[in-house]
């Protein structure tokens, strides 16, 4: 998943940068308002912070740029100021939620959790599909009881394509969205990991969770069981 983190306060966005990063997210950092815009008018995202108190253009301003341009991303503002208006104002622009400042790490990763959730239909973190069983904030899946030993771009490439279930994900949004600038484009580093994750969550190739679409790319095919 990637995030855009727009924070004019160096040693707070490098901080929330290197956390979300050691947990599975391809982080991206702006530190105005103007650099920011750029970025989520012209790149993928799955999830922004933004602050308030931004340089050349306010967070407020930022947000309803991008809203008003369609880009439906949760917005997650972090802020400093304690009057409540100007969180109104943040949310009236098209924010999701927002935090206080000084927050602890584990509550913005909690927000970040719920914010997705929300974004993909669910009420809970953790979701049956049928013998397979995903934690979405321990990031943890498994089958039958059993823990399955994911790596960490095993996990991601599983969690984008069930945040959008049903759909069909090209192999060029996924490394869009999965996988930093370094990251080889033209291999065919996306086939095997699908390869060996449909390996691990259906070792019997009965239950076919990852389908794909000859020409198009791979959709999450189960629907999540009643508990």
């Amino acid at each position: 998943m990637r995030m855009l983190i727009v924070e004019d306060e160096a040693r707070l966005r490098v901080q929330l940068a290197r956390y979300f990063s050691d947990l599975g997210w391809v982080v991206e950092e702006a530190s105005d308002g103007l650099e920011a815009l750029y970025m989520g008018s012209e790149h993928p995202y799955d999830m922004a912070l933004v602050d308030l108190g931004l340089p050349q253009m306010s967070g407020i301003e930022l947000i309803g740029k991008w809203r008003a341009a369609e880009r439906k991303f949760p917005i997650l503002v972090l802020t400093a100021r304690g009057d409540w208006q100007d969180k109104v104002e943040g949310l009236e622009a098209g924010a999701d939620d927002y935090v206080t400042k000084p927050f602890h790490l584990e509550e913005i990763s909690a927000r970040v959790n719920a914010l997705l959730r929300r974004a993909a239909g669910r009420s809970q973190s953790l979701v049956d599909y049928g013998s397979i069983c995903i934690d979405f904030s321990a990031k943890q899946v498994h089958r039958g009881g059993e823990l399955l030993d994911l790596t960490n771009f095993e996990y991601n490439t599983l969690e984008y394509l069930v945040h959008r279930a049903g759909e069909v994900i090209s192999k060029t949004e996924l490394t869009e969205h999965l996988y930093d600038q370094d990251f080889d484009r033209d291999s065919n580093v996306i086939e095997v990991f699908i390869g060996r994750l449909r390996k691990k969550l259906d070792p019997t190739n009965e239950v076919k969770p990852i389908k794909t679409v000859r020409g198009a790319g791979y959709r999450f095919s189960l629907e999540a069981a009643t508990r």
